[in-house]
């Protein structure tokens, strides 16, 4: 029985460059230790590239009316068709390197609810891996000196053992709002969320967004509303790393380090809890923590 099952619903692999970054992650999560790779979705060419990377694949995914995988059924299949003590939802454009593993033994050997979580590295990649002895290394030293760590916003994966999130929305994978969701539910419900971005490094290799109607990004998408709307409203959206109750530093579980980012989350947070009783249009102008950076800044020259 291997310790944690990957799941994901990629993209078709009908865009050149889509199905090769595509292989790209999918080939990294196959060399990680004691992981089983389940693949979702009946896409063009999914089934080929499930068959010649030599991982697991589900075709019978829900959709919405829009045609995209739902997060409930990509939850409910992986859970159905694993026994691995943990599982991990990652997008499919993650390289994955083996530190991911050992970050997953070590909170799991010291907590027993958790969410495990990072910010990534953004890397322009255009050419298939080079996955032969050493390629961690020379893959860590490229993205050190070509690569960019991401802002807080946004999660590429998540860790949790199988008893976690039983029951999820239907959200649409791919567009705004599960992802937060994801940390808001963790954090309600007293689990610890980890942020393990000191001692994982997860590659995203950027790319645009020709996959989507006009080829602009999903903010605005009626797809990204209905997620808003089924995570409970724009201060669930709001969620992000910067809300991770500990951190991973050298193996060890610790407290989150101060930083402006999180001295400005709590002011946002209790500016919500204050002004609740106002329209949430109303109290989304007032709250977010940069206009208050900036009106501060203004005060103090």
């Amino acid at each position: 029985m291997p310790f944690l099952t990957l799941f994901s619903a990629p993209k078709p692999f009908t865009d050149p460059r889509i199905a090769l970054i595509q292989r790209n992650a999918i080939r990294s999560w196959t060399l990680l230790p004691d992981v089983e790779v389940i693949l979702l979705g009946d896409e063009p060419g999914l089934a080929e590239a499930a068959r010649e990377l030599g991982v697991r694949h589900l075709a019978e995914v829900a959709r919405n009316a829009y045609g995209t995988p739902l997060i409930s059924s990509m939850f409910a299949l992986a859970r159905e068709h694993s026994e691995s003590p943990l599982l991990g939802i990652v997008n499919a454009d993650i390289v994955l390197l083996p530190d991911f593993v050992e970050a997953a033994r070590r909170v799991a050997a010291r907590r027993e609810r958790f969410v495990l979580i990072g910010r990534r590295w953004d890397l322009d990649v255009h050419e298939a891996l080079d996955f032969s002895p050493g390629w961690q290394t020379r893959l860590r030293a490229r993205l050190y000196r070509e690569g960019r760590l991401h802002k807080p916003a946004g999660s590429d994966y998540f860790v949790f053992p199988r008893a976690c999130y039983t029951e999820v929305p239907d959200f649409a994978i791919g567009r705004a709002g599960w992802d937060n969701w994801m940390i808001y539910k963790a954090r309600r419900e007293g689990w610890e969320v980890v942020d393990a971005t000191r001692d994982v490094v997860i590659v995203h290799q950027n790319h645009d967004y020709g996959h989507l109607p006009g080829g602009k990004p999903h903010y605005d998408l009626p797809e990204t509303e209905e997620n808003v709307r089924l995570a409970g409203g724009v201060a669930v959206i709001r969620y992000t790393i910067l809300d991770a109750s500990a951190r991973l530093v050298s193996g060890r579980i610790t407290p989150p380090r101060p930083s402006w980012g999180r001295f400005w989350r709590g002011v946002e947070l209790f500016l919500r809890r204050l002004f609740a009783f106002l329209p949430e249009r109303t109290v989304e102008n007032l709250v977010r923590p940069k206009r208050w950076a900036k009106r501060l800044r203004r005060l103090l020259r």
